[in-house]
Order: structure tokens, then sequence, then C-alpha cells
């Protein structure tokens, strides 16, 4: 790198940083600088392929921002999805009691998940962009399972959005990506 860009990258990073910590004492005097806390959660940790798996959370922000659910999704032998963004509806800025799913059909069957497992961490993000602590959720599949109910009187019984990932078979059988053939 020669000597102008290293001058250029001195006088633009600090700034640029300035820039990103005064956004965030703008988000945070207009949002409050709580972040949210996953209160309660449960999902069961074994399921049928082709079921929609419901997470179920219980969260509250003293601050009454909690804008969306931020799932990744970790699939045996394909790795991390991209992040899933579910957005709240208004009305549960401040508690929130409910459930997320997440589709296990799609358009090449179930089947191929008969025997796999995936993880589902997921969080909650406020309008000052603070993140509750993650919650992990591990689930494997058997056609034998059944999904257990959550622990009576817990949550709500109130579908809160999709996990917006598709998954998609490991050995490149039909409906796989291309990246996988």
């Amino acid at each position: 790198m020669n000597k102008m860009a290293m001058a250029a990258m001195a006088l633009i990073l600090p700034t640029a940083g300035c820039a990103m910590m005064m956004d965030m004492q703008m988000r945070e005097e207009k949002f409050g600088k709580a972040a949210p806390v996953i209160t309660a959660s449960f999902a069961s940790p074994e399921l049928s392929p082709g079921d929609n798996w419901k997470i179920y959370l219980k969260a509250s922000d003293p601050d009454g921002d909690m804008d969306s659910i931020v799932a990744v999704v970790d699939q045996t032998g394909v790795g991390s999805y991209p992040l899933s963004f579910t957005k709240l509806k208004e009305g549960n800025g401040k508690e929130l009691s409910g459930y997320v799913f997440l589709s296990t059909s799609g358009p090449s069957g179930d089947s191929w998940l008969y025997s796999y497992s995936l993880t589902v961490t997921v969080q909650i993000k406020d309008k000052a962009r603070h993140y509750s602590q993650p919650v992990v959720f591990p689930v494997s599949f058997n056609l034998r399972y059944t999904q257990q109910a959550p622990p009576p009187a817990t949550f709500e019984e109130n579908n809160l959005g999709p996990i917006l990932v598709e998954l998609r078979p490991v050995d490149g059988g039909a409906g796989a990506s291309d990246d996988f053939n």
C-alpha cells in the first residue's frame, strides 16, 4: 500500500468509528440503553420430518423497543444459513410470549431429513440494535418422533412468524442447490 493510501486510511478509519459511535448514541437516546432479555424458552428436541418446528420464547425489554427475532440455522453437512429476521408486530415492544417456527418441508420433500439434526440460535434485537443473550435449540429428526408441547401455562400460543430458511438436502439430491451438485 502506498503512503497516500495509508494516510487516507489513517484519516478515514477514526472518522468511520466516530460516526458509528454517534449513530449508536442517537439510537440509544431515542430508544433507550437496555437490551431485550429472553426470560423463558422452549423447543422440542425431537421432530418428525415435514413438521413446523415451534420455538417458544418469552421476553421483555424495559425500553419497550423489541423489533425482531434473529435466527441462525446450522445444519449438519451444510453449515450456517444466512441470518433470518422475523419482524415483530407493533405491541410486542415491552413483553412478548409466543413462538417462531421453522418449516422442515421443502420442494424436495422431507424424507431426506430422517436421522439428521440441526441447531437454531435465536436472539431478540431491539430498535437501538441491542441484542438479547443467544439461546440455542438443537433438534433431531425421526419419523417416529412427535413434537413435544411446551411447559403448561408458560407461553402463549401466539404465532410470532416464520424463520425464513429453506432447508436443503446435504447429498445434492432433488431440490438441492447447484452449489452442492
